[in-house]
């Protein structure tokens, strides 16, 4: 794990060694993932069975997941997980519920009406990783806010497994949430098929979950036609921390993140040189010890970072520039430090609210921004389901007042034409005044 030293004024030197955590080269996965998206468009449901066979190893008999299957799987699950699960719902409703936006408007004047309409999507895609893993919290945490949104229609995809069946928890926790649609389909052709639409699969307006960089490239070239949540890159930590006492907890809260991927990046700001020392000798104790272990190291010896800075002013100087998805604020009185917070996906503050926290169970969306985007980008929201529509009314006189400021900036831009758009309803009233006029002379 590298050890950097940064002096106060020149926090900036973080970009300079920060490691570059994407593709290198994405020429030929851009080229793979146009292609199954050329497929998808121009053959529709063939495509996603045949390539279903190629990349997952199962011939399907069809791709929606029955009834049948979602009963199936609510009886195999254990009742204690799915309380668990029930209770994580719980809470990620309870917070999301306070996102709500609701339309509004107000009287400029006796004539003037302004205000803003809100409306829900339409219709939602989800995608939900397979493989070897389950991942039922994505589906909680990205279908319970479009449910609190009002969304007519939940669509989830998830790749199936070599026997055609999804995860039991996976499904499970589709319909805690209250998904209406889920198919057996995974990777850059089940985004493909949201984004335009099969015989089976209806196309959606937007398009949200977490998945391979097939995926998100697929996510990348599909926007435009669909809207996305964001291109989310590998996970990130970060944890600010400087008593060598906490030295256990904040090597497993590090360790949580690398055991993601291999790219995953696990960071550490302090200004204890002690607190960096034990921790190295303590990440080697932990990670013997993980099942993920090979995972965990590679991306602690790559993507693991100690900086050391000379106070406190500094760390959060350079955790603002880094802006991780994960922050940790293990600090004494950490409520303290949250004006010093500019950019962070998800703030975790105090010894007892490590980042798998909100991962599983606080409430708050763990679906974020990485590789630095939490600096213009946040979580996944109630707000990301909805939609603004401006709503304006004039009567006659109104715009009467205002007109001739309308056509003098319209005419100033050179666009006559919406110049003329607000003239043409004043000039027959304005003869017909002249003619009035004329007549009682």
């Amino acid at each position: 794990m590298e050890t950097l030293s940064i002096k106060k004024g020149f926090e900036d030197e973080i970009f300079k060694v920060l490691k570059n955590r994407t593709e290198d080269d994405l020429i030929e996965i851009d080229e793979s993932v146009k292609r199954i998206i050329a497929r998808v468009r121009s053959e529709g449901d063939p495509a996603l069975f045949d390539m279903t066979k190629e990349f997952d190893k199962v011939a399907l008999g069809s791709l929606r997941v029955s009834e049948g299957d979602i009963k199936e799987a609510m009886e195999v699950v254990e009742d204690e997980l799915l309380e668990s699960l029930r209770l994580a719902a719980e809470n990620i409703r309870t917070f999301h519920e306070k996102q709500v936006e609701k339309s509004w408007q107000y009287e400029k004047e006796d004539q003037v009406l302004l205000g803003q309409i809100i409306t829900p999507l339409e219709s939602v895609g989800i995608y939900v990783p397979g493989g070897k893993a389950s991942y039922p919290s994505t589906v909680l945490m990205n279908a319970i806010p479009a449910k609190i949104a009002n969304v007519a229609r939940i669509v989830m995809v998830t790749p199936p497994d070599r026997q055609g069946k999804i995860n039991p928890y996976v499904l499970a926790a589709a319909k805690i949430a209250g998904v209406d649609e889920i198919y057996k389909i995974g990777g850059a052709q089940a985004v493909a098929a949201l984004g335009y639409g099969t015989e089976t699969i209806k196309k959606v307006n937007k398009i949200v979950g977490p998945g391979n960089i097939f995926v998100a490239r697929a996510k990348k070239y599909l926007y435009g036609l669909v809207d996305i949540d964001m291109i989310a890159g590998p996970s990130e930590i970060c944890i600010i921390a400087d008593d060598p006492e906490d030295v256990q907890l904040i090597a497993a809260d590090l360790l949580s993140q690398a055991e993601h991927d291999e790219m995953a990046a696990s960071m550490l700001i302090t200004t204890s040189k002690e607190l960096t020392a034990s921790l190295k000798v303590e990440l080697i104790k932990q990670l013997d010890a993980l099942e993920r272990k090979d995972i965990a190291q590679q991306a602690i010896k790559h993507h693991g970072l100690i900086i050391e800075v000379e106070d406190m002013e500094s760390a959060f100087c350079v955790a603002n520039k880094i802006a991780p998805e994960h922050l940790e604020i293990m600090l004494e009185d950490p409520m303290a430090y949250i004006p010093q917070i500019k950019n962070a996906g998800a703030v975790f503050l105090g010894r007892y609210s490590p980042e798998p926290l909100g991962d599983y169970f606080a409430g708050p969306n763990h679906t974020l921004p990485t590789s630095g985007t939490a600096a213009f980008a946040s979580p996944l929201g109630v707000y990301d389901f909805l939609k603004r529509s401006s709503l304006i009314y004039y009567t006659e006189d109104a715009l009467r007042k205002e007109k001739d400021d309308i056509i003098r900036i319209a005419e100033k831009e050179g666009l006559t034409a919406h110049a003329n758009s607000i003239k043409v309803r004043f000039m027959n009233n304005e003869i017909k005044k002249e003619v009035d006029n004329d007549e009682k002379s």
